[in-house]
């Protein structure tokens, strides 16, 4: 039995900070080809490189639980992550005004 039928359910990454649960239906040693069942419409089987998979699970619940906890950890950064976006911003801008600066300076 390969791992592919012992674990069938996978999540993998649609976003920063998401990953959606997935059923694999078949593998290979270089792809997988399933479906996402969360999704409001469940098209047909896709196909994607193992590189895709994060992490694999037995049950439909595991891969669930997995996704929500990580959400969790994920969002016990975005205080930090908002503070280094706005460090940026306001790198950038001072980058900018130096920039303008230097050219009118230049120009004169």
């Amino acid at each position: 039995m390969s791992d592919g039928i012992a674990r069938p359910w996978a999540l993998m990454r649609h976003h920063a900070g998401w990953a959606d649960v997935f059923l694999i239906e078949k593998e290979t040693a270089d792809s997988i080809t399933g479906v996402y069942p969360d999704r409001e419409t469940v098209g047909p089987p896709v196909n994607y490189s193992m590189r895709a998979v994060l992490a694999r699970f037995e049950t439909l619940e595991g891969a669930r639980a997995a996704r929500e906890g990580a959400v969790l950890e994920w969002r016990k950064h975005d205080a930090a992550v908002r503070d280094a976006e706005t460090a940026l911003r306001a790198a950038e801008k001072a980058r900018e005004d130096a920039w303008l600066t230097c050219l009118r300076g230049s120009a004169g």
